[in-house]
């Protein structure tokens, strides 16, 4: 046998050993496919969770909350996500974490309550009149005419067409 005939024959018996192998792969892939739904439900869960403590500190503000029913809800919601949390950490390890899972949940609905208030007060009423009127003056363009190349239709405001990509101009 020539030495060009045994390459030949290892790398079929290579491949034949590859195409056998790879449905073990596609099943390890699918396992991994159903953890990562699992997670996303549980970080689903991880904001319904931040959500609802953000409506309770909010309701207990408001004094919609009796003062002695929201340390009880407080502290039911509290364990419910540090739960959740136990169980993302099981699935999804982190590197080094100090802190324990209620005061996670604690940290990340204050980091939601200040960026929802931030975001409130940076925009003033005359800007978003403003945001409000370029707004429809953009919705307002009224077509130009056809594209010369493909013949879809443009607006006034277009340089190109957004279907070719020709320039208008």
């Amino acid at each position: 046998m020539e030495l060009g005939s045994i390459f030949l024959i290892l790398a079929v018996f290579i491949i034949v050993g590859m195409y056998l192998y790879l449905p073990f792969t596609v099943r390890a892939r699918r396992i991994s496919n159903v953890d990562m739904h699992e997670i996303s439900a549980l970080k689903a869960g991880r904001d319904r969770v931040i959500n609802s403590l953000q409506e309770l500190d909010f309701d207990f503000k408001l004094g919609k909350v009796p003062a002695e029913d929201y340390p009880e809800q407080r502290a039911e919601l509290l364990k419910k996500g540090a739960e959740i949390l136990r169980k993302l950490d099981e699935l999804e390890p982190r590197v080094s974490s100090a802190r324990n899972a209620e005061s996670r949940i604690e940290t990340a609905a204050a980091a939601k309550r200040a960026d929802a208030s931030s975001s409130a007060a940076e925009i003033s009423d005359d800007d978003l009149e403003a945001m409000i009127a370029a707004r429809r003056k953009q919705h307002k363009s009224k077509p130009a005419g056809f594209c010369p190349s493909c013949g879809k239709p443009v607006l006034a405001a277009d340089q190109f067409c957004p279907s070719c990509g020709k320039s208008l101009k």
